[in-house]
């Protein structure tokens, strides 16, 4: 009990300061009232991922997952609605999110309606871990650019850190619950911030080559 405590703390702790690194951009988009080099896509997927995980949480009655979640939904919501406003292309933005709710209504209509409640959580798990690792893997792009420029300018390192610490966790915590779910798509988590952490090493930012 006392080791899942301590867990369940720092899984929320971690994940919340993941989540909390996209203020930075929260704060960019209102000092500057624009949306320049500002990516709109890791928003979108990252509250998708929020809200499936919500739902798994609240199905399997995990308090850590439905809390942790339910806080990051609130907040990518946040970013994409400041995203909205500032964006001066509003329609392909709306477009973006309007798809995003209709994966989500359609995919609660499928889990609800057609999935028998036996079988519910299994499938449900599997589609968030799927979409999980997926998240995990698409920043990949960003690491061959690191490779080619031979510069880390474009990775962030808090956000490295608090994605180790909180894909860890979570990949402990998992295990305790011996649940595969939580604990196999945070495994890539691990590697690639571990991969980003000797792109930092190999290429300090004082030997930035200016391009």
């Amino acid at each position: 009990g006392m080791v899942m405590s301590v867990l369940a703390g720092v899984c929320l702790a971690a994940t919340l300061a993941m989540f909390a690194t996209g203020l930075s951009d929260l704060r960019q988009m209102l000092a500057t009232k624009s949306v320049e080099n500002i990516q709109f896509l890791p928003f979108l997927t990252t509250d998708a991922n929020n809200l499936s995980w919500l739902g798994y949480g609240c199905l399997k009655g995990d308090g850590t997952v439905v809390t942790v979640n339910a806080i990051g939904a609130t907040l990518q919501t946040l970013y994409i609605l400041v995203y909205l406003y500032y964006s001066p292309a509003k329609r392909p933005v709306l477009l973006q999110v309007l798809l995003l709710l209709a994966v989500v209504i359609t995919g609660y209509g499928y889990f609800t309606v057609l999935v028998d409640s036996g079988t519910r959580l299994t499938h449900l798990g599997l589609f968030c871990s799927v979409f999980t690792i997926s998240m995990y893997l698409s920043p990949l792009a960003d690491l061959a650019k690191v490779v080619r420029s031979k510069s880390t300018r474009c990775l962030s390192f808090p956000l490295t850190v608090t994605t180790l610490v909180a894909s860890s966790s979570w990949t402990l915590y998992g295990l305790q619950l011996h649940d595969l779910y939580i604990t196999v798509p945070n495994v890539p988590g691990i590697v690639t911030s571990l991969v980003r952490f000797w792109l930092f090493q190999r290429y300090r930012p004082e030997q930035d080559k200016p391009y």
